[in-house]
């Protein structure tokens, strides 16, 4: 298998892909000591039937620019084909501001196609490519060069196999006439918001028990340095802190030096310098914060009147439902959604798009009385009334 580590061989591949249907894109990255991915390799291949149509691209030789692989993703006229895509894209967003157009989700195209939730890529080789993969290369080093032939094998193998896995779930799609419903669960993957992070908001991914505002308002301030900081020296955000410690951080306030060394929870390193000063005017920054600039709790759901017998109901409508179109219940409606709807929400997602169609629809006519529900031996019955 080649391996291309110029610009020139990489634009001459990219050329030649332009005058095919569809190219698949894999990478191999590391990230377990930066915040942002390191890119150690980028497989590629068009439409044929063996490794001769498909390359490596090593990011890391000395001087190879990737512009030619991001001129292939703006041309509209081939499909960009990925497996679990999210990653891939965060990294290619974060380099160049770019996203490959049009896009093709293997693994949401196989959800959508009845084969599960988050179907592993090993799971669709076996399945539609008839073939099986040998996955010990899959946690190297792949920054380290030369790459090892197992590696090499193993990288070609991700991107060779999803040419088959590909033609298959288009061909799925368009038969059973649900391409409509892979565009809107990939629009999500091409929104700039999903990927760039902005400091103020890291609060929100940090779970807490309790919903004070003026617990939450150093929590905030907590999450925003430490966002910041992962950010401009690049490490991840637990190297800085983790969830546990930040919330202790906010729950005991300190105020010096000492107090910090009084954390159970806090790394020694960050007891100390830079991250130690931080701490501390974001603690203090959270405590002087005035009441009506405090993070205001999501409260909605609190006084929501849920009738248990009507969700119970719903339940087993979207496992009727969900069986009959092939693809899984926690994909269209998670329990809360169901409690949510069967207590008067109609903002939800199982409510709106694709998922309204198999799900929503009835769902809102069992809530106002329109249909009924009956067993026929091992299947249930919508009944109309």
């Amino acid at each position: 298998m080649k391996t291309l580590t110029t610009t020139q061989e990489l634009q001459s591949f990219c050329q030649d892909a332009a005058k095919h249907p569809f190219v698949t894109i894999d990478t191999e990255f590391l990230r377990e000591r930066t915040y942002y991915s390191k890119l150690c390799l980028i497989q590629l291949a068009y439409d044929g039937n063996g490794e001769d149509d498909a390359v490596l691209v090593d990011p890391l030789a000395e001087g190879l620019s990737l512009e030619p692989l991001y001129d292939l993703f703006r041309d509209e006229s081939v499909v960009k084909v990925f497996h679990a895509a999210r990653q891939d894209l965060e990294i290619f967003w974060v380099d160049a501001q770019v996203f490959p157009t049009p896009l093709f989700d293997t693994q949401v195209a196989a959800m959508v196609c009845g084969f599960g939730e988050q179907v592993g890529y090993e799971t669709l080789v076996r399945k539609i490519a008839k073939q099986s993969l040998d996955k010990s290369s899959r946690f190297t080093d792949w920054s380290r060069r030369p790459l090892s032939k197992a590696q090499q094998t193993y990288a070609i193998a991700d991107v060779t196999h999803l040419r088959r896995i590909y033609e298959f779930l288009d061909a799925e799609l368009r038969k059973n006439g649900r391409a409509h419903w892979l565009g809107e669960e990939l629009q999500v993957l091409t929104d700039p918001a999903t990927y760039d992070i902005q400091p103020e908001d890291a609060w929100k991914r940090v779970k807490t028990r309790t919903n004070s505002a003026k617990f939450l308002a150093v929590v905030r301030e907590l999450a925003a340095f430490r966002e910041t900081y992962a950010q401009t020296n690049n490490v991840p955000r637990n190297r800085v802190f983790k969830d546990d410690a930040l919330v202790e951080l906010a729950s005991t306030k300190p105020k010096s030096g000492s107090d910090l060394g009084g954390s159970r929870l806090l790394l020694r390193e960050a007891r100390k310098g830079a991250i130690a000063e931080g701490i501390l005017a974001a603690v203090a920054k959270g405590v002087d914060c005035p009441a009506d600039k405090a993070p205001q709790p999501d409260r909605s759901k609190e006084k929501l009147q849920v009738n248990p017998a009507l969700a119970d109901l719903l339940r087993v409508l979207l496992k009727a439902k969900t069986e009959n179109a092939g693809v899984a219940a926690k994909l269209i409606a998670p329990s809360a959604d169901l409690d949510a709807i069967a207590a008067g929400l109609r903002d939800v997602p199982a409510l709106s798009g694709w998922r309204r169609e198999v799900f929503g629809d009835d769902a809102l006519r069992l809530c106002d009385g329109k249909i009924a529900l009956a067993a026929r031996g091992q299947i249930v019955d919508v009944v109309e009334l």
